[in-house]
């Protein structure tokens, strides 16, 4: 007759009154006890290890990104002033970094045409039916020079339109074109606004509906009508450090390597002078700012490594980490400094201390702000030498995997490892239940003998309590 397992741990015990498939259990755990101690021990180890070595390796990793970030977008690049600001607004664009001294002399800004239409009663009044078409160029009230690439603007008006309703239909175009009607003493005019610049003049052609005449009013050609062009379309005109240039626009984005001008004003024959200048305020901030984060991510490290108490004390990538920052403020971070220049986070006042801790010296950084400002500045960029790249070349180096001697290799490794312990883990689970149930087995064997024996017993006991009783 075959017993299946259940039945067989279910009737354990039953004969000889012992729990058989708890002594089964406790039989199995006692005897994979201690390798299974040493497995579970092992693992949780090497969590703590992954886990660790991930945050220190993720908070370098983000140190480096957040000082690139500060570099690129922040205040840290010399910044320009100009002497006359109500000739132009100076301004230095992003990721760029300007220095020496330029002479800016305006002598023309750059000009929207404008002009206005015939008089009429009100904004509602009919200008009739027909097609409008509006070309661009140069244009002036002498003459006209079609800008041939640009297409030209058709706008069809049907009987009724209004003078509203043609400022409406311009507007809609998104044609560098605006309009609007003007409420005058004379009444109601339309006023249409081109771009800046000299091409973004604009002539108006008009093919009316012969059945509903007059929208050839608005038509305008040079000559045909000069009190309606207001003013004419120009591009800028101005010399930088005697250089003659022109531009479409009075915003000039990159006028020169850190320089943005918004020309304001003409200065003809008195140039103004644009300059550069460091902020001393930001140059430090930034430095105390990577001492603390130095100090934080060396911090980390001196409790990972701590011989008696680190989970990290003989890891490689740790202890190699340690001794690169250890060396920082000694790098040579600025190899192609002109002579003078500081080219060590030393020089800026940058220390380290006997347990790894660095200090910032701001009397001896700011005696170098003020001696070498530009020097300082461009320890501070994100090109292939200075702070930032020291850093991120750093941060780059312990992500790799393939390098056993960074965070990078040692997380890799305990990984692999702790993948190892695991599958250990599962096979000593998968032995000890196969020692379990063979033990079950077993003891139901004798468990069943021992209950024969007590039927036996009992039986042969009746019998004598049987006999004892005739022979009363």
């Amino acid at each position: 007759m075959n017993v299946s397992a259940s039945n067989i741990a279910n009737s354990l015990g039953i004969g000889s009154g012992i729990d058989m498939t708890g002594l089964a259990s406790q039989l199995a755990e006692a005897q994979f006890a201690g390798r299974n101690a040493r497995l579970t021990q092992k693992s949780e180890t090497l969590e703590r290890q992954i886990s660790l070595a991930g945050s220190i390796r993720s908070s370098l990793s983000q140190f480096a990104s957040a000082l690139g970030d500060r570099l690129r977008t922040g205040d840290l690049a010399p910044t320009p002033s100009i002497t006359n600001s109500a000739v132009a607004k100076v301004s230095a664009p992003v990721g760029s970094q300007g220095k020496g001294i330029y002479s800016l002399e305006v002598t023309q800004l750059a000009k929207t045409q404008t002009m206005t239409t015939p008089t009429y009663a009100s904004s509602t009044a009919s200008v009739g039916a027909g097609t409008m078409t509006i070309r661009f160029g140069a244009t002036t009230n002498a003459g006209f020079t079609e800008d041939t690439a640009r297409t030209p603007l058709e706008l069809t008006f049907a009987p009724g339109a209004t003078l509203a309703e043609v400022a409406g239909a311009i507007n809609s175009q998104n044609a560098g074109l605006s309009a609007y009607v003007a409420q005058t003493d004379a009444g109601a005019q339309l006023v249409i606004k081109g771009a800046e610049g000299e091409k973004n003049g604009f002539v108006i052609d008009v093919a009316e509906d012969a059945a509903e005449p007059g929208l050839s009013s608005l038509a305008w050609r040079p000559g045909s009508d000069p009190a309606r062009l207001v003013q004419a379309s120009a591009d800028a005109k101005y010399t930088l450090d005697g250089v003659a240039r022109t531009s479409a626009s009075n915003t000039i984005a990159s006028a020169a390597p850190g320089l943005s001008l918004e020309l304001t004003a003409t200065n003809v024959g008195a140039p103004a002078t644009v300059t550069f200048s460091n902020s001393k305020a930001a140059l430090t901030s930034v430095m105390q700012d990577i001492t603390g984060a130095l100090n934080e991510i060396v911090g980390s490290l001196r409790e990972a490594v701590d011989p008696k108490s680190g989970d990290l004390a003989r890891d490689t990538g740790a202890r190699g980490l340690s001794r690169t920052l250890s060396g920082l403020g000694t790098i040579e971070i600025m190899p192609n400094a002109p002579a003078g220049s500081p080219r060590t986070l030393a020089e800026l006042g940058l220390s380290i201390g006997r347990d790894g801790s660095f200090t910032l010296d701001t009397k001896r950084l700011t005696e170098v702000i003020e001696r070498d400002a530009a020097g300082v500045s461009a320890m501070f960029t994100t090109g292939i030498n200075g702070v930032f790249s020291t850093i991120d070349r750093i941060a780059r180096a312990n992500t790799t995997s393939t390098d056993p001697g960074s965070l990078g290799g040692s997380i890799a490794r305990y990984q692999s490892q702790a993948k190892t312990v695991d599958r250990d883990l599962e096979k000593l689970t998968e032995q000890m239940e196969t020692l379990r149930s063979t033990m079950v087995a077993r003891f139901a064997k004798v468990d069943s003998k021992v209950a024969a024996s007590q039927s036996t017993l009992s039986f042969l006991q009746s019998q004598i309590d049987v006999w004892n009783a005739q022979k009363d």
